[in-house]
């Protein structure tokens, strides 16, 4: 059985104290005894029983994506009357807009495709036409002059 806390040790603690709204937190809270639940209530993510763990009162609240950046008073409220508040920040979502700048996909025009096919066919070609002379030359090399 834990062992019961002292007067002073009425708080509450949220973890992380700065949160991105969609995300969770964790509760951890301590009453004047920690053995039965308590209510832990905000503004940003409503009401939450925490429940006697490890000598400590603890839950985890959702704050929804819906709640707006500012600062939330989060208060916990024990069965013997005690009481206790933290503060909560939530934080604007960060997403990207657009892609990083990393170059080339707007410098190549709409439709590179045609360009690659084009330039593949020519290098072949190429190719084949520079073997054939080689070889040409190769054989030509090899053969006995008639004199």
């Amino acid at each position: 059985m834990p062992a019961p806390a002292r007067a002073a040790d009425v708080f509450v603690q949220v973890n992380p104290s700065t949160v991105e709204a969609g995300f969770m937190v964790g509760l951890k809270a301590s009453c004047r005894t920690n053995t039965q639940p308590a209510t832990v209530e905000s503004p940003a993510f409503g009401t939450v029983t925490v429940q006697p763990q490890a000598g400590f009162l603890t839950a985890v609240a959702s704050v929804p994506e819906t709640t707006r950046a500012d600062t939330y008073r989060v208060r916990l409220s024990c069965p013997d009357g005690g009481t206790g508040s933290t503060r909560l920040m939530v934080v604007g979502a960060t997403r990207p807009q657009r892609g990083p700048a990393t170059g080339f996909g707007g410098s190549a025009g709409d439709d590179p495709g045609g360009l690659l096919v084009a330039g593949g066919l020519a290098s072949t070609v190429l190719g084949a036409v520079l073997g054939l002379v080689a070889i040409r030359r190769r054989v030509r090399s090899t053969t006995p002059r008639r004199t």
